[in-house]
This record gives structure tokens, sequence and C-alpha cells, in this order.
């Protein structure tokens, strides 16, 4: 949400009272970058905001594609927003979070106010998914701090804002793969690579569907992703890892764990460590014996 732009898109969600903490993670998951609640007659919405430089159909595509697990959400209103006083107070959604033992999500604008002691990861918060503030991210991230070793390498499905790969990087991986299939997001990546002071020799970013013409190996593989895409992964999983490689997968509802870890099981693959965080549940998982 630049200052540059005249307007924003919002789209208003709709459910049951009670999914207040849902409402606002789905939104985010699906590129919102501000949001607003609203109650009345046992029933609770948010009204998402998103950035004008992509049309309204394209985010209302992104945000159906992460509902279908959610039917008891709807959306009941569409539109746009002029930008008048909101451009001065949406930077103060973004403060600095600490997250797992030692990283730090920073926006740029917060460059210099660095804890001591712990690795920064800037990121600018814009279309793609991985602010670092959606608890599926922060998943990931700590399971990542547990894994990465330094002088491994590493590979980020789905990257969008690559928040995951350079963090694989500041962890200490030599290089790592980062792939989205949108290739709009691309350039978002790669400003934050910039951002971070990341070369493009060290995190790659390329354009791919999942795995598909993929033929590296890598020691971690990171996928933070809906279900949909992940059950789809999950075969070309093993043929990507080196011997004692790990696959994290987040992106996961809570409702969702057993059904996933039934399908890691059937692609040979077992879970070593798990984590939640409000509604949303990820897993690292290794080649089974």
């Amino acid at each position: 949400m630049g200052e540059k732009e005249s307007f924003w898109w919002y789209i208003t969600l709709e459910t049951k009272s009670g999914n207040e903490e849902t409402l606002a993670s789905l939104a985010e998951l699906s590129g919102s970058i501000g949001s607003e609640f609203f109650e009345g007659n046992g029933r609770i919405g948010v009204r998402a905001y998103y950035r004008s430089h992509f049309e309204l159909g394209y985010w209302l595509k992104r945000l159906g594609d992460i509902l279908q697990p959610w039917p008891e959400i709807s959306v009941i209103d569409m539109g746009k927003i002029e930008n008048r006083a909101w451009h001065t107070t949406w930077k103060e959604a973004f403060p600095p979070l600490e997250v797992g033992r030692n990283l730090v999500v920073m926006a740029p604008w917060h460059q210099g106010t660095e804890p001591p002691g712990k690795t920064a990861l800037y990121i600018y918060p814009g279309s793609a998914f991985g602010t670092g503030y959606h608890e599926s991210t922060q998943i990931v991230l700590e399971l990542m701090e547990d894994i990465l070793k330094p002088g491994m390498e590493a590979a980020d499905i789905g990257t969008g804002s690559a928040i995951l790969a350079i963090a694989a990087v500041k962890l200490g991986a030599k290089r790592c793969w980062a792939r989205d299939i949108d290739p709009a997001i691309l350039a978002e990546a790669r400003e934050n690579c910039r951002l971070n002071g990341i070369s493009e020799e060290t995190v790659l970013i390329e354009q791919g569907d999942l795995l598909k013409g993929f033929s590296r190996q890598v020691d971690v593989l990171t996928a933070n992703i809906v279900i949909e895409p992940l059950l789809s992964l999950l075969p070309s999983v093993r043929g990507v890892l080196r011997p004692g490689g790990t696959a994290v997968f987040s992106g996961l509802v809570k409702k969702e764990r057993d059904f996933f870890l039934e399908a890691l099981n059937k692609q040979g693959l077992a879970s070593v460590q798990e984590r939640t965080k409000g509604e949303w549940w990820g897993v690292a998982a290794e080649a089974s014996s």
C-alpha cells in the first residue's frame, strides 16, 4: 500500500461471532495489508484492504482459493476507497516483530532500530504473502531456526515476499532457490532480497509451478502455502531432499493436521517436529525409513 496510490481495494468478509482471529489471519494470508472489524447480530466481519496496483479480480481469486476450506465465511461486499487519512497510519500496523529465538521481522522504515543480538529480516509489506506477521510464516521461521545449519542449501516453494528464502540465507544457507508461479510477485521478492543485501546468486528467484522442472537437491525445503498446492507438491518432495534433508510445511490450519500427516505418510515422509500458533499448524518432515 504505497503512499503514491490514489485508492485501495477492499473486500468485506463475514462469519459467525467468535472467529475474529481466523478472519484476520485469512485476510492477511490473501495479501491484505490492513483490516477493520465490525460486529452485530451474532455476526463478525472484517473489511480487508488491498493495494490497487493489481485489479480487484486478482485479489478476489487469491482470497477465494484460501477460503475454500471455510464455507462458513462469505464475501458480502467489495469496492475501492480513496487514499485519504489512512495512508498516514498504515505503516504503524507493521512494528518490528521478534520471531523465535533470534529473528526480528522489520519493515524497511525501521532499519537502524534492530534489537541487539537479533538477526533482522527486512520485508516491505506489499502484495506478496509473507510479511512475517502471519502465524503460519512465524511457524516456518521457528522451525527453520531449529533445522537449518550453516552451509546447507535450501529451496522455498511459493516464495511470495521471499521472507523464508531470506531467512534461510541469514541462518547460514549458502544459497536458496525461491520459486513462485506468479510472475507479478517475483519483483517484490527481488526487492526484498535487495533490502537485505542478498545477491541474485545467493537467493535464486525463478518462476515455477511448485516443483515442476526443479532438478536440484537441497537440505531444507520450505512451503508455506494452502493445503491444495501442498498436497500436489508432496509426491515430488522426497526426490528433492538430500539424504537426511528436511521439508517444512505450513499454511495449514489445525483441523487439517491429521489429514496432512496421513498424506505425508503415504509419500514416505514422517513428522519430526510440529508447531501451532493460533489457528495455524506447521510440520517438519523427513523421509521415513
